[in-house]
């Protein structure tokens, strides 16, 4: 086990019945780190981490948190806290009673409950309201409130079961930023479940993304955005083009896709095996694409099918003359060189080299 992982997850399984909710996951959580479950609903990410907090015992596999076992563990004898996505707060309570409640049935002192209580809300920003009751709160507020009542227990890893997902748009934006950078003051190890593919990319050091109880993949969130490994990574993060072609040739790192039109290198970071002759899947992220009118040049040759105003850009669909439809992103710049497209116009399409990867 790495001396670093606050942690650590072996082949844990669960299931309900006949339905396997996670199936053999095996993970690590560094110390001081934000790490994102992320996936689709029923894909096993909220039980993991209800595994995590003791309240889900797993069929098979093993739990460490801080090198000990706690697999057979109840939640108050691990150093984790939890927050829902139901803050669950004490209605009948003010905000400091709401946040003093976990040191009181600890038996803490008075005074250093008083200290711990107020440093807490100091922490998120929710001193000179501590008399109030959660009736008397934004959601926003309440979300800090059952922040800063995990936090106040100086747990060694966080539990975030969807903080968020209450929140109007605009709050929860700032909500991320201000979670991130609580988390990366305190130094503590965030475990953090949300099915929102721009919230894991925005908050998180490593994303481990799940589908069917498995974890297709795990890394820092330019890795699973530009980079995934397979199908269903690069279409649940973001919008994918997954497009097929012949094998020209190939190396270590790339691969030579005939295209008809031209001959596109595909870059090919996981070394997945591709023969001469044999076809390959490959991703392109609609931003990457490059549009230009059919007057010549080199690209695949298409009609502007639809156009969707999104304020700072643009999202064209494309019908390419093979039958394919790819999407592209156009940013609304105003720049000289970027060609206002009308419906029904012939456009090439192209993207740059490493633009294109293989799944």
């Amino acid at each position: 086990m790495d001396n670093r992982a606050e942690v650590e997850l072996v082949e844990v399984t669960k299931r309900f019945g006949d339905t396997t909710a996670v199936d053999r996951v095996s993970l690590t959580v560094d110390s001081s780190e934000f790490l994102t479950l992320l996936g689709p609903s029923g894909c096993g990410k909220t039980t993991l981490l209800r595994m995590i907090g003791g309240f889900v015992v797993p069929d098979q596999g093993q739990i460490m948190l801080g090198g000990t076992d706690v697999t057979a563990s109840p939640p108050h004898r691990r150093d984790v806290c939890t927050v829902f996505q139901q803050y669950a707060l004490f209605p009948h309570m003010s905000v400091s009673e709401n946040v003093a409640f976990g040191l009181e049935r600890r038996h803490v002192d008075r005074p250093d409950i008083r200290r711990r209580t107020g440093e807490a809300l100091e922490m998120v920003q929710l001193h000179g309201l501590e008399k109030r009751r959660p009736s008397e709160l934004s959601g926003g507020q309440q979300q800090r409130v059952a922040l800063a009542r995990a936090l106040v227990l100086q747990p060694k890893v966080l539990l975030l079961d969807e903080p968020l997902a209450a929140l109007d748009l605009k709050l929860r934006k700032q909500m991320q930023l201000e979670l991130k950078g609580l988390q990366r003051r305190l130094s503590l190890s965030f475990v953090y479940v949300t099915h929102d593919q721009e919230e894991a990319l925005t908050m998180s050091d490593r994303i481990a993304v799940m589908n069917r109880g498995h974890i297709e993949q795990v890394g820092a969130a330019a890795d699973v955005y530009d980079r995934p490994k397979t199908e269903f990574v690069a279409d649940f993060i973001g919008l994918s083009n997954i497009l097929e072609g012949p094998i020209v040739s190939s190396d270590d790192k790339h691969v030579v896709v005939d295209l008809g039109a031209f001959s596109a290198v595909i870059e090919n970071p996981n070394g997945a095996p591709a023969s001469e002759g044999g076809k390959v899947r490959f991703m392109v992220r609609p931003e990457k694409i490059i549009l230009s009118r059919a007057t010549g040049g080199v690209g695949l040759h298409g009609v502007v099918e639809s156009g969707v105003y999104l304020g700072d850009s643009v999202r064209w669909q494309i019908k390419l003359t093979g039958g394919d439809r790819i999407q592209a992103i156009q940013q609304n710049s105003g720049a000289p060189d970027v060609p206002k497209l009308d419906i029904g116009e012939r456009v090439l399409v192209a993207w740059a080299r490493g633009s294109a990867v293989i799944l």
